[in-house]
Protein backbone atom coordinates (compact mmCIF):
# COMPACT_ATOMS: atom_id res chain seq x y z
CA UNK A 1 0.00 0.00 0.00
CA UNK A 2 1.33 3.43 -0.94
CA UNK A 3 2.38 5.71 1.91
CA UNK A 4 -0.07 8.49 2.71
CA UNK A 5 1.40 12.01 2.58
CA UNK A 6 -0.47 14.88 4.21
CA UNK A 7 -0.56 18.02 2.09
CA UNK A 8 -1.06 21.27 4.00
CA UNK A 9 -1.99 24.42 2.12
CA UNK A 10 -0.92 27.67 3.81
CA UNK A 11 -3.57 29.88 2.29
CA UNK A 12 -2.54 33.51 2.81
CA UNK A 13 0.04 34.15 5.57
CA UNK A 14 0.81 37.44 7.29
CA UNK A 15 3.44 39.01 5.02
CA UNK A 16 2.63 42.07 2.90
CA UNK A 17 2.04 40.06 -0.30
CA UNK A 18 -1.49 40.98 -1.37
CA UNK A 19 -0.17 43.49 -3.92
CA UNK A 20 2.43 41.04 -5.28
CA UNK A 21 0.02 38.39 -6.55
CA UNK A 22 -3.71 39.05 -7.10
CA UNK A 23 -4.46 35.43 -6.16
CA UNK A 24 -3.52 36.05 -2.50
CA UNK A 25 -6.88 35.96 -0.66
CA UNK A 26 -7.62 38.91 1.62
CA UNK A 27 -11.23 38.98 2.83
CA UNK A 28 -12.65 36.21 5.02
CA UNK A 29 -14.82 35.16 2.08
CA UNK A 30 -11.82 34.93 -0.25
CA UNK A 31 -9.75 33.07 2.34
CA UNK A 32 -12.53 30.57 2.96
CA UNK A 33 -13.13 29.94 -0.74
CA UNK A 34 -9.42 29.55 -1.41
CA UNK A 35 -9.21 27.03 1.44
CA UNK A 36 -12.20 25.09 0.08
CA UNK A 37 -10.69 25.03 -3.41
CA UNK A 38 -7.34 23.85 -1.99
CA UNK A 39 -9.10 21.01 -0.17
CA UNK A 40 -10.88 19.96 -3.35
CA UNK A 41 -7.51 19.96 -5.13
CA UNK A 42 -6.04 17.54 -2.58
CA UNK A 43 -5.03 19.40 0.57
CA UNK A 44 -5.94 17.54 3.76
CA UNK A 45 -5.09 20.54 5.99
CA UNK A 46 -5.54 24.28 5.43
CA UNK A 47 -3.40 26.64 7.48
CA UNK A 48 -5.20 29.95 7.96
CA UNK A 49 -4.22 33.50 8.81
CA UNK A 50 -6.64 36.38 8.34
CA UNK A 51 -6.17 39.87 6.95
CA UNK A 52 -7.81 43.24 7.31
CA UNK A 53 -10.22 43.40 4.35
CA UNK A 54 -9.56 47.13 3.90
CA UNK A 55 -5.74 47.17 3.97
CA UNK A 56 -4.85 43.59 3.05
CA UNK A 57 -2.45 43.50 6.00
CA UNK A 58 -2.31 40.83 8.68
CA UNK A 59 -4.98 40.84 11.37
CA UNK A 60 -5.85 38.84 14.46
CA UNK A 61 -9.49 39.99 14.66
CA UNK A 62 -11.74 37.24 15.96
CA UNK A 63 -14.60 38.34 13.69
CA UNK A 64 -12.46 37.68 10.58
CA UNK A 65 -11.49 34.23 11.83
CA UNK A 66 -15.08 33.48 12.75
CA UNK A 67 -16.28 34.50 9.27
CA UNK A 68 -13.63 32.48 7.40
CA UNK A 69 -13.92 29.36 9.56
CA UNK A 70 -17.72 29.55 9.51
CA UNK A 71 -17.82 29.59 5.72
CA UNK A 72 -15.50 26.59 5.47
CA UNK A 73 -17.54 24.61 7.98
CA UNK A 74 -20.85 25.57 6.39
CA UNK A 75 -19.56 24.33 3.02
CA UNK A 76 -19.32 20.80 4.50
CA UNK A 77 -15.85 20.48 2.96
CA UNK A 78 -13.94 17.74 4.74
CA UNK A 79 -10.66 19.46 5.57
CA UNK A 80 -8.59 19.81 8.74
CA UNK A 81 -8.48 23.39 10.02
CA UNK A 82 -5.14 24.74 11.25
CA UNK A 83 -5.32 28.29 12.62
CA UNK A 84 -2.17 30.31 13.20
CA UNK A 85 -1.14 31.70 16.58
CA UNK A 86 1.98 33.31 15.14
CA UNK A 87 0.70 36.87 14.85
CA UNK A 88 1.42 39.05 17.89
CA UNK A 89 5.01 37.94 18.55
CA UNK A 90 7.09 40.62 16.83
CA UNK A 91 8.90 43.57 18.37
CA UNK A 92 11.02 46.27 16.75
CA UNK A 93 13.71 47.54 19.13
CA UNK A 94 14.75 51.19 18.95
CA UNK A 95 18.43 52.14 18.91
CA UNK A 96 18.18 54.89 21.51
CA UNK A 97 15.69 53.25 23.83
CA UNK A 98 15.28 49.50 23.19
CA UNK A 99 12.48 49.39 25.77
CA UNK A 100 10.36 51.57 23.47
CA UNK A 101 8.70 49.40 20.81
CA UNK A 102 9.12 50.77 17.30
CA UNK A 103 7.16 50.49 14.03
CA UNK A 104 6.17 46.97 13.08
CA UNK A 105 5.73 45.81 16.67
CA UNK A 106 2.79 43.44 17.16
CA UNK A 107 3.68 41.99 20.58
CA UNK A 108 0.66 41.05 22.63
CA UNK A 109 -0.24 38.59 25.38
CA UNK A 110 -0.29 34.83 24.79
CA UNK A 111 -3.97 34.85 25.81
CA UNK A 112 -4.75 37.30 23.01
CA UNK A 113 -2.80 35.23 20.50
CA UNK A 114 -4.93 32.14 21.09
CA UNK A 115 -8.30 33.84 21.59
CA UNK A 116 -9.60 32.71 18.19
CA UNK A 117 -8.34 29.15 18.74
CA UNK A 118 -10.21 28.77 22.02
CA UNK A 119 -13.34 30.35 20.52
CA UNK A 120 -13.40 28.28 17.29
CA UNK A 121 -11.61 25.08 18.33
CA UNK A 122 -9.93 23.96 15.11
CA UNK A 123 -8.30 20.54 15.07
CA UNK A 124 -4.80 22.09 14.84
CA UNK A 125 -3.18 25.42 15.62
CA UNK A 126 0.38 26.44 14.87
CA UNK A 127 2.75 27.08 17.78
CA UNK A 128 5.97 28.88 16.82
CA UNK A 129 8.57 27.40 19.17
CA UNK A 130 10.95 30.07 17.96
CA UNK A 131 12.68 33.30 18.84
CA UNK A 132 14.64 34.71 15.91
CA UNK A 133 15.81 37.81 14.07
CA UNK A 134 14.51 39.36 10.92
CA UNK A 135 16.69 41.84 9.11
CA UNK A 136 16.85 43.20 5.61
CA UNK A 137 14.20 41.13 3.83
CA UNK A 138 10.97 41.15 5.83
CA UNK A 139 11.71 43.98 8.29
CA UNK A 140 14.06 44.64 11.21
CA UNK A 141 11.95 43.05 13.94
CA UNK A 142 12.58 40.16 16.31
CA UNK A 143 10.09 37.31 16.70
CA UNK A 144 9.87 36.46 20.40
CA UNK A 145 8.23 33.34 21.79
CA UNK A 146 9.44 33.00 25.37
CA UNK A 147 9.14 29.68 27.24
CA UNK A 148 6.47 31.07 29.64
CA UNK A 149 4.36 32.30 26.70
CA UNK A 150 4.77 28.99 24.89
CA UNK A 151 3.86 27.07 28.03
CA UNK A 152 0.71 29.17 28.52
CA UNK A 153 -0.45 28.67 24.92
CA UNK A 154 0.43 24.96 24.84
CA UNK A 155 -1.50 24.24 28.03
CA UNK A 156 -4.55 26.27 26.97
CA UNK A 157 -4.90 24.72 23.50
CA UNK A 158 -4.36 21.24 24.93
CA UNK A 159 -7.25 21.73 27.34
CA UNK A 160 -9.36 22.84 24.34
CA UNK A 161 -8.55 19.60 22.49
CA UNK A 162 -6.46 21.35 19.82
CA UNK A 163 -3.19 19.75 18.66
CA UNK A 164 -0.28 22.18 18.28
CA UNK A 165 1.72 22.06 15.07
CA UNK A 166 5.22 22.86 16.34
CA UNK A 167 6.71 25.32 13.86
CA UNK A 168 10.49 25.33 14.18
CA UNK A 169 12.98 27.32 12.14
CA UNK A 170 16.37 26.32 13.52
CA UNK A 171 18.25 23.84 15.70
CA UNK A 172 17.56 25.48 19.06
CA UNK A 173 13.85 25.65 18.27
CA UNK A 174 13.71 21.88 17.71
CA UNK A 175 15.57 21.28 20.97
CA UNK A 176 13.16 23.47 22.93
CA UNK A 177 10.10 21.86 21.32
CA UNK A 178 11.51 18.41 22.06
CA UNK A 179 12.05 19.43 25.68
CA UNK A 180 8.43 20.57 25.92
CA UNK A 181 7.37 17.14 24.65
CA UNK A 182 9.68 15.35 27.07
CA UNK A 183 8.26 17.18 30.12
CA UNK A 184 4.67 16.72 28.85
CA UNK A 185 3.92 20.38 28.16
CA UNK A 186 3.04 19.04 24.71
CA UNK A 187 1.58 15.57 24.17
CA UNK A 188 4.12 13.07 22.83
CA UNK A 189 5.41 12.48 20.26
CA UNK A 190 4.47 15.83 18.68
CA UNK A 191 3.75 17.11 15.18
CA UNK A 192 6.63 19.21 13.82
CA UNK A 193 6.63 21.64 10.91
CA UNK A 194 10.21 22.36 9.78
CA UNK A 195 10.26 25.86 8.27
CA UNK A 196 13.37 26.27 6.10
CA UNK A 197 14.98 29.08 4.14
CA UNK A 198 13.50 31.87 6.28
CA UNK A 199 15.80 34.64 7.47
CA UNK A 200 17.79 33.97 9.73
CA UNK A 201 16.93 30.37 10.38
CA UNK A 202 18.10 27.07 8.98
CA UNK A 203 18.70 27.06 5.22
CA UNK A 204 16.54 25.06 2.83
CA UNK A 205 19.19 22.41 2.14
CA UNK A 206 19.25 18.61 2.37
CA UNK A 207 21.96 18.83 5.05
CA UNK A 208 19.92 21.18 7.25
CA UNK A 209 16.77 19.08 6.87
CA UNK A 210 18.65 15.88 7.70
CA UNK A 211 20.16 17.37 10.86
CA UNK A 212 16.87 18.81 12.10
CA UNK A 213 15.19 15.45 11.56
CA UNK A 214 17.89 13.78 13.66
CA UNK A 215 16.79 15.91 16.63
CA UNK A 216 13.07 15.05 16.55
CA UNK A 217 11.54 12.85 19.26
CA UNK A 218 11.14 9.21 18.32
CA UNK A 219 7.89 8.61 16.50
CA UNK A 220 7.12 12.29 15.83
CA UNK A 221 5.17 13.13 12.69
CA UNK A 222 6.76 15.91 10.66
CA UNK A 223 6.40 18.04 7.59
CA UNK A 224 8.73 20.57 6.05
CA UNK A 225 8.52 23.47 3.65
CA UNK A 226 10.77 25.94 1.88
CA UNK A 227 9.78 29.38 0.75
CA UNK A 228 9.79 30.89 -2.74
CA UNK A 229 12.02 28.92 -5.13
CA UNK A 230 12.72 26.35 -2.40
CA UNK A 231 9.08 25.25 -2.13
CA UNK A 232 9.15 22.49 -4.75
CA UNK A 233 12.58 21.06 -3.80
CA UNK A 234 11.50 20.78 -0.16
CA UNK A 235 8.30 18.99 -1.16
CA UNK A 236 10.44 16.40 -2.93
CA UNK A 237 12.92 16.10 -0.05
CA UNK A 238 10.12 15.76 2.49
CA UNK A 239 8.42 12.96 0.57
CA UNK A 240 11.72 11.11 0.12
CA UNK A 241 12.50 11.57 3.81
CA UNK A 242 9.22 10.01 4.94
CA UNK A 243 7.49 13.23 5.97
CA UNK A 244 4.54 15.34 4.95
CA UNK A 245 4.49 18.51 2.86
CA UNK A 246 3.23 22.09 2.78
CA UNK A 247 2.55 24.41 -0.12
CA UNK A 248 0.48 27.56 -0.67
CA UNK A 249 0.60 31.28 -1.31
CA UNK A 250 1.84 32.05 2.20
CA UNK A 251 5.16 30.48 1.29
CA UNK A 252 5.50 31.04 -2.44
CA UNK A 253 3.73 33.28 -4.96
CA UNK A 254 4.90 31.46 -8.11
CA UNK A 255 3.82 28.30 -9.90
CA UNK A 256 7.11 28.17 -11.75
CA UNK A 257 9.88 30.64 -12.55
CA UNK A 258 8.38 33.88 -13.89
CA UNK A 259 4.77 32.65 -13.62
CA UNK A 260 2.61 33.77 -10.73
CA UNK A 261 0.51 31.03 -9.18
CA UNK A 262 -3.12 31.58 -10.22
CA UNK A 263 -4.49 30.08 -6.98
CA UNK A 264 -3.71 28.03 -3.92
CA UNK A 265 -5.46 25.13 -5.64
CA UNK A 266 -2.92 25.25 -8.48
CA UNK A 267 -0.05 24.93 -5.98
CA UNK A 268 -1.81 22.03 -4.28
CA UNK A 269 -2.29 20.30 -7.63
CA UNK A 270 1.44 20.67 -8.23
CA UNK A 271 2.16 19.08 -4.83
CA UNK A 272 -0.30 16.25 -5.56
CA UNK A 273 1.56 15.52 -8.80
CA UNK A 274 4.88 15.30 -6.92
CA UNK A 275 3.40 13.04 -4.25
CA UNK A 276 2.14 10.74 -7.00
CA UNK A 277 5.45 10.93 -8.86
CA UNK A 278 7.29 9.61 -5.80
CA UNK A 279 4.93 6.65 -5.48
CA UNK A 280 2.86 7.96 -2.55
CA UNK A 281 -0.75 9.05 -2.22
CA UNK A 282 -2.20 12.31 -0.84
CA UNK A 283 -3.88 11.68 2.52
CA UNK A 284 -7.52 12.57 2.87
CA UNK A 285 -8.64 14.76 5.76
CA UNK A 286 -9.90 11.65 7.57
CA UNK A 287 -6.55 9.90 7.06
CA UNK A 288 -4.69 13.00 8.27
CA UNK A 289 -6.76 12.98 11.48
CA UNK A 290 -5.83 9.34 12.04
CA UNK A 291 -2.12 9.89 11.32
CA UNK A 292 -1.89 12.91 13.64
CA UNK A 293 -4.25 11.65 16.35
CA UNK A 294 -6.73 14.48 15.93
CA UNK A 295 -10.23 14.57 17.33
CA UNK A 296 -13.12 14.25 14.90
CA UNK A 297 -14.57 17.68 13.98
Amino acid sequence: MARKVIITCAVTGSADTADKNPAVPVTPEEIAQSAIDAAKAGAAIVHIHVRDPETGLASMALEHYRAAVGRIRESATDVVLNLTTGYGARISLGLDNPLEAGPGTTMTSPARRIEHVLALRPEICSLDVATMNSGGIRDESVMINSPPHLRYMAEAVRQAGVVPELEVFDVGHVRLARHMVEIDQIAAPGFFQLCLGIEWGAPATPAALTYLLSLLPAGAEWAAFGISRDQLPLIGLSILGGGHVRTGLEDNLYLRRGELAPSNAALVEQAVALVDMFGCEPATAAEAREILGLRKP
